[in-house]
């Protein structure tokens, strides 16, 4: 586990996945993969099913303008020289120079996760609440790479995995929706973007990624880790 990026550091090179290139600027991070990993998101820039090499989390400016956010992303991404279409872009209004990056080998498998909090917007799942029909950017930013193979249920199975770590996160840091004054399961702007790499070079597929599962079980504890760091040093330099 580690926050490499607070320290001035402008790149990450992963002791488990040294083919990976994870680079930081002042205003996003860029996970550069080398092929195309199948993905499942709901990233505001080519989210849901789909595919992509490049994979970044921007801090959007000020003036942000949330009517079109996909468009807003490809100009930004035409701007840094990236390729939009094989990038997915997430958007965050949080720190990312404060992005926790955990990773493991498992079980036929490789795994490294990302994550950007901010908790200014904390909000309880299941509650009534004000709600807007407009979209704004996240502030929890979840990237989840594994090497190896899934099928696209499992992809799914590993969004749920991913999401309850995440609350048992913010219910151990006790972080609290103000709207209700109760322990939050999230924020009203979260993301998760699940990338595999479905590499022949593992010969079993996985199916499930529940939290018994050895792929689940190790997602979520990666998560879980992550996202306590990454919450846990907020307002820190």
């Amino acid at each position: 586990m580690t926050q490499p990026f607070r320290g001035g550091a402008d790149s990450y090179s992963s002791p488990l996945w040294p083919e990976l290139r994870i680079g930081f600027r002042q205003d996003h991070l860029s996970v550069e993969c080398g092929r195309i990993y199948q993905t499942l998101s709901n990233a505001p820039y080519r989210g849901g099913p789909g595919s992509g090499e490049r994979f970044v989390n921007w801090k959007v400016p000020l003036d942000y303008d949330c009517s079109d956010p996909s468009e807003m992303m490809r100009q930004a991404l035409i701007r840094w020289g990236y390729d939009p279409a094989s990038t997915i872009g997430l958007q965050t209004a949080a720190n990312i120079a404060h992005t926790s990056i955990v990773e493991e080998a498992g079980d036929e498998c490789r795994l490294l996760v990302c994550a950007s909090v901010g908790t200014g917007n904390a909000a309880r799942a299941g509650v009534a609440r004000e709600t807007f029909p407009a979209y704004a950017p996240g502030t929890v930013n979840l990237v989840l790479l594994i090497d190896g193979r899934m099928t696209e249920s499992a992809m799914v199975n590993a969004v749920i995995s991913a999401t309850e770590a995440k609350s048992a996160a913010f219910a151990d840091l006790d972080v609290r929706d103000r709207s209700c004054g109760r322990v939050a399961t999230g924020t009203s702007t979260d993301a998760v973007l699940v990338a595999v790499s479905q590499s022949e070079r593992y010969r079993r597929i996985h199916r499930y990624a529940g939290a018994a599962t050895t792929i689940g079980n190790a997602l979520g504890r990666l998560v879980y880790a992550a996202v306590r760091e990454a919450a846990s040093s907020q307002g820190e330099p």
